[in-house]
């Protein structure tokens, strides 16, 4: 446990020993995983296992060591303390450290020091602290449900062709170096007119190999010399070809340039990934202009149409593709954006397998599928569930939007060229499989797991069905993924569960309605993420929900859900809207709930009310977990559907229906209700609504030697409607944030943070001001992050280290003070690493020196008693506290009835990596008189 920034966030300092000053040198602390003693000998000061603070280029970095590779992935790796974000480290070259610049930590309060991706905790082994007694059976599968009327995932009729261009890289802003232009193109032969299109894109994989070598990857880019790009690219032939021999010309894009540059950027690389996906769609756009002018690997494909255009994104890929859709509708800040061309496409729909969605800003009126792996072992949490949740009351809502939960995928093997056994580079299985403590479901080999073309087959044939919704507008194909219980054969033995929000759906009970909370009864409005008892899923709940994916924030305000809990059947949960709603027309009510994993037969009645009070019981449903394990995010709702015929037989008003019940006839049991909507089959035209879009930037500023000064969080809001966005804003000192809900757009305030930076002339961190933002109603959000951060401009003290008693009696401490030039407004730290003493001296044991600083140097105190060079761990490091000019080092010495002469310990100044810094410190202790 870390006690905060106030017991080891300090900088490195200049040191000078005695009145000399080693030039250019830097002190630093020890490895954390090595304990130290300190003059306040405080031992709550020791940094976790595999952290340190380490010192390079005269900057202080927050650093992570992982036992063992951490595969490069589509995850953000992510600093956090008690919950909030500290920061996103670089990764360095040998794919286990992780370094954040200390000036980048966005808290204060480092207590609770983890690294996480995606929610799973990195620095620690799956099942850490359990042990488990036995093999836990593996989960029950879900039944195979009917065959739908039609099957996307058969061949078509045309044979294909298979073709690759490479074209001048482009400039994308916010990346140093160019960004390949490489696409590999497989198209229909002999299919007449012109033909829809269907783009690919991969997601942040390692970028180069050195063929031969199988353990030797890497993020550069460009690639060294010796090593060759890994073609992520060429990883979805198999559904290209699918595609193709169904009438699609299909491009699968390379984006290298962009994962080897992307780890510093605010959004992860999402306006990056955008802005190259329409670089190559304006050339497909020139190539349709004019063909002759087309590489070959297009010109042997038929004619385009690019009003008709299917987005495939895979992890960050999905976020870059959902990024395009809204730069195409909306357009960015030019100097955010790598294409300044108009649209000259309309993208009708997109896929996004195993995203990410760190923005949480999906596009509200484009159709979309999101692909969750169960076994997914990159992007855990599933956050990719956003895509649909975040769309509910943001727009018209008639886009359908379609969650497809896959049982037993991986997020890894969507793309040959990461699926281990089949690609040219070295890849591996995403999931955290421990051999000691293996997955009942997940592990390879388990029952519940999919092979890897298994799961290719199941993701290419959901692929097919999007593109034959949402481009071919066939609604035989929407029952395989609205929640209406119908299965694709090409997919099986893959068991894949859908549900969605929008198309033919009305108005509907939403817990966070924009609108207005709900008022619920019998159950509990929670929290989607919260700390404490207002949240919807607490730390006894094994595993996690796709629907609770963190975001920034740690508590975040308007996300909720209804949390049931009850301990006998016929305990009633009441659902109240702030205004009544109409179901007229629709044919049954759909809900979304989920219950625990591997739970069986949670059965409800669902009812309705009319606001003069009179009630009918739509019908009974039952409801089976997911399997699940405490490693999965299994907690997903399923779509259940009641006719709305009782109701009608009751006489109803159904245009003013007033409430929702659900009566558990369990004995006992736990569900979430996510919402639940008026339903009815087909697919609604979408047309986009012109939406208000809003991009939050971030301003460098001077902090400045005296006085205050007040800037402005630079917002940049468009569009010719105003709508709402919900505002947090972040305190810079703890890392908590406040929300708040804003109108943008023409005729509001809108978004006005001022921010106070207060100039002085001590050393510090640089300090970020941050805000984020979220769409809630009428808006689109590009970068929903930024700020103002004031730049520290003062030069770092230097230390002197004096002796102020260093010749002393047995019983007093040995003394010296560790001073600053100047008064620092952080703490400022030196190291010192006990060495042998010279001239064959006698030596300070561990006998002569108080045992309670010694425990921190030992793991078990030495008898006989030993040199004090020589105990395990002999570095001494001394704080400076902010505010303060000196701090003292001190070694406590005990009195003892032996008689000896003069003994003599040295402490050698050093740097994090034990170099030396300047002369050695010597004490002396004599025999007491």
């Amino acid at each position: 446990m870390i006690r905060g920034r106030k017991a080891w966030a300090t900088a490195i300092a200049v040191l000078t020993v005695a009145g000399v000053a080693p030039a250019g040198a830097y002190a630093a602390p020890a490895p954390p995983e090595i304990p130290t003693a300190t003059a306040a000998q405080n031992t709550g000061n020791a940094l976790p296992p595999g952290w340190r603070i380490a010192g390079e280029d005269g900057r202080n970095h927050l650093e992570w060591r992982a036992p063992k590779p951490v595969p490069m992935g589509d995850a953000r790796v992510e600093f956090r303390a008690n919950g909030e974000l500290v920061g996103v480290p670089e990764p360095q070259d040998d794919g286990r450290t992780f370094r954040l610049p200390m000036d980048a930590v966005r808290t204060a309060d480092l207590d609770d020091l983890q690294v996480q991706a995606a929610g799973r905790r990195l620095d620690e082994a799956p099942d850490a602290g359990t042990s488990r007694k036995a093999e836990p059976p593996a989960p029950k599968l879900p039944s195979k449900l009917p065959a739908g009327t039609v099957d996307p995932g058969k061949a078509g009729k045309y044979a294909t062709t298979t073709g690759e261009y490479s074209l001048s890289s482009v400039r994308l802003p916010g990346l140093p170096a160019p960004v390949e232009m490489r696409g590999v193109v497989v198209a229909p032969k002999k299919a007449p007119g012109k033909r829809p299109v269907a783009l690919f894109l991969h997601g942040r994989h390692s970028t180069c190999y050195v063929p031969g070598k199988s353990e030797e990857t890497s993020i550069d880019w460009p690639c060294a010399k010796g090593s060759k790009p890994i073609p992520s690219h060429r990883g979805y032939l198999r559904d290209q070809k699918l595609l193709a021999s169904q009438g699609y010309v299909t491009v699968s894009i390379s984006a290298n340039g962009i994962n080897g540059q992307d780890w510093n950027a605010e959004d992860g690389g999402a306006q990056a990934r955008s802005s190259l996906i329409r670089n190559h769609l304006g050339r497909w756009a020139d190539w349709a202009a004019k063909p002759a002018s087309a590489p070959a690997a297009v010109r042997k494909g038929p004619k385009t149409d690019l009003s008709r255009v299917l987005l495939v994104g895979h992890s960050r890929g999905g976020e870059g593709v959902n990024r395009a859709v809204m730069d195409s509708l909306y357009k960015p800040p030019a100097a955010q954006d790598g294409y300044r061309s108009k649209a000259r496409w309309k993208i009708r729909g997109t896929v996004h397998i195993g995203p990410t969605i760190f923005g949480q800003n999906p596009v509200p009126d484009v159709p979309s599928l999101t692909i969750l792996p169960g076994c997914d072992g990159d992007v855990s949490d599933l956050q990719g569930q956003v895509f649909t949740d975040g769309t509910r009351g943001v727009s018209r809502g008639k886009a359908l939007h379609s969650s497809v939960y896959m049982v037993g995928a991986n997020h890894n093997y969507f793309n040959t060229e990461w699926t281990l056994g089949q690609a040219k580079a070295p890849a591996d299985d995403d999931f955290w499989h421990e051999p000691e403590s293996p997955d009942p479901l997940c592990s390879p080999g388990a029952a519940g797991r999919l092979s890897a073309n298994q799961q290719h087959k199941a993701g290419a044939t959901y692929i097919a069905a999007a593109a034959r919704l949402f481009v071919g507008g066939d609604d035989r194909v929407r029952q395989l993924v609205d929640g209406t219980g119908r299965r694709a054969p090409s997919a099986d033995p893959a068991r894949v569960l859908t549900h969605a929000v929008g198309g033919n759906r009305g108005a509907g009970f939403l817990p966070d309605d924009p609108q207005g909370p709900l008022k619920v009864s019998g159950a509990k409005l929670c929290d989607a993420v919260a700390p404490g008892r207002s949240a919807c899923m607490s730390e006894k709940d094994p595993g996690s929900s796709p629907h609770f994916a963190q975001w920034r924030p740690e508590h975040e305000a308007g996300r909720r859900a209804v949390a049931l809990d009850w301990k006998k059947p016929g305990t009633v949960a009441r659902v109240t809207p702030k205004k009544p709603l109409s179901v007229k027309g629709a044919k049954s009510l759909a809900l979304r709930v989920a219950v625990p994993p591997n739970t069986s037969g949670t059965r409800f009645d669902v009812s309705v009310k009319d606001t003069k009070g009179k009630r009918a019981k739509l019908g009974s449903v039952r409801i089976d977990g997911l399997p699940g394990t405490d490693r999965t995010t299994s907690y997903w709702a399923q779509e259940v559907r009641v006719p709305l015929t009782a109701a009608t037989r009751a006489k109803l008003n159904l245009g003013k229906v007033a409430a929702l019940e659900l009566t558990p006839r369990s004995r006992s049991g736990k569900a979430w209700l996510m919402d639940a909507w008026s339903w009815k089959p087909g697919t609604p035209a979408v047309k986009a609504a012109p939406l208000a879009r809003v991009d939050i930037g971030r301003l460098t500023v001077k902090e400045g030697d005296a006085g205050v000064i007040t800037y402005k969080v630079p917002v940049r809001t468009t569009g010719k409607n105003a709508g709402a966005v919900r505002l947090y804003v972040v305190d810079p000192d703890t890392g908590s944030s406040t929300g708040r809900l804003v109108k943008v757009g023409p005729g509001t305030a809108g978004i006005d943070v001022k921010v106070k930076v207060v100039g002085n002339k001590r050393y510090g961190w640089d300090k970020p001001h941050d805000i984020l933002v979220k769409a809630v109603r009428g808006t689109v959000i590009g970068a929903d992050a930024g700020g103002v951060t004031a730049q520290n401009d003062d030069p770092m003290p230097k230390v002197t280290v004096e002796p102020v008693a260093a010749d002393v009696t047995e019983g007093a401490p040995l003394t010296w003070r560790i001073s600053l030039s100047e008064k620092a407004d952080i703490e400022i730290w030196t190291l010192a690493q006990l060495v042998p003493v010279t001239g064959g001296r006698p030596e300070l044991s561990t006998a002569d020196v108080d045992q309670e600083w010694l425990s921190q140097l030992v793991e078990e105190v030495p008898n006989p008693a030993i040199p004090l060079s020589k105990v395990e761990y002999g570095t001494l490091w001394t704080t400076v506290p902010a505010g303060e000019q000196s701090a003292e080092l001190t070694v406590p010495t005990i009195r003892d009835q032996v008689k000896e002469p003069a003994e003599y310990v040295r402490l050698q100044p050093t740097d994090d990596e034990g170099e030396p810094l300047g002369p050695p410190l010597e004490g002396t202790v004599r025999d007491a008189p």
